[in-house]
């Protein structure tokens, strides 16, 4: 342990979905003290009670995720479209209008999200998961500069080809269809473990990214390389 994020006090999102367990173990491995909350982010009253205990974070880690719904844009039900809203995107602008005027208060906080590469390319079939994670990213960007001043650091990790239940549990990534895939399309030619994202999260979530703000920092083995 190098405790890199010593008595830093911490609030992990969704923490037993998406990189939430992979995150809240490195982070305790690096000292910090964690609220790992478990199931999505609630909305109206529940979401005051949701954050009443936390006023005084020091990191937020807002991992949010949502079961895979692919389907040719003629096909998206409106129900979908708004889940996946009411699931990543309307959380993400709770939590940061929430905490980041408390974190600028203080003069200091590290806010990092959990997204996706998804729309830095677009997936033809997953228009709207890439409409709601583009959301989450451009909501990154302009926070991210809105509270630099006030050295409060928000950024995000635009993920893909990641090891993760949600998106690439074992079994997927075992076959042998995936595994031509990605020889196919990422030019690392493997997926990442999940550990490699959550050292990335502790990068942006430890003192040694303070120059970095309102980045969407591609993760994706080439797949993506630009935001």
């Amino acid at each position: 342990m190098s405790d890199r994020l010593k008595n830093k006090r911490v609030l992990i999102t969704q923490c037993g979905d998406y990189m939430g367990p992979a995150i809240a173990q490195l982070f305790a491995h690096e000292g910090a003290l964690i609220d790992a909350r478990p199931g999505s982010v609630p909305a109206a009253d529940a979401f005051a009670g949701y954050v009443s205990q936390n006023a005084d974070i020091d990191i937020l880690v807002a991992n949010l995720a949502h079961a895979p719904c692919n389907s040719p844009t003629a096909d998206i039900q409106d129900a979908d479209w708004e889940g996946m809203f009411d699931t990543m995107v309307h959380p993400l602008m709770r939590l940061i209008r929430h905490f980041a005027p408390l974190m600028a208060e203080r003069g200091h906080g590290k806010i990092v999200a959990i997204t996706s590469a998804a729309p830095l390319r677009g997936l033809p079939g997953s228009a709207a998961y890439c409409a709601a994670r583009g959301a989450q990213n451009a909501f990154i960007r302009a926070t991210g500069l809105e509270f630099a001043a006030a050295n409060v650091q928000i950024n995000a990790i635009a993920q893909n080809y990641v090891s993760n239940p949600e998106y690439y549990p074992d079994e997927l990534v075992a076959s042998e269809r995936f595994q031509n895939h990605l020889k196919r399309n990422v030019p690392i030619r493997r997926i990442a473990k999940a550990e490699e994202s959550a050292e990335l999260a502790l990068f942006l979530a430890s003192n040694n990214s303070d120059f970095m703000v309102g980045q969407v920092v591609p993760f994706a083995g080439g797949w993506a390389t630009n935001t």
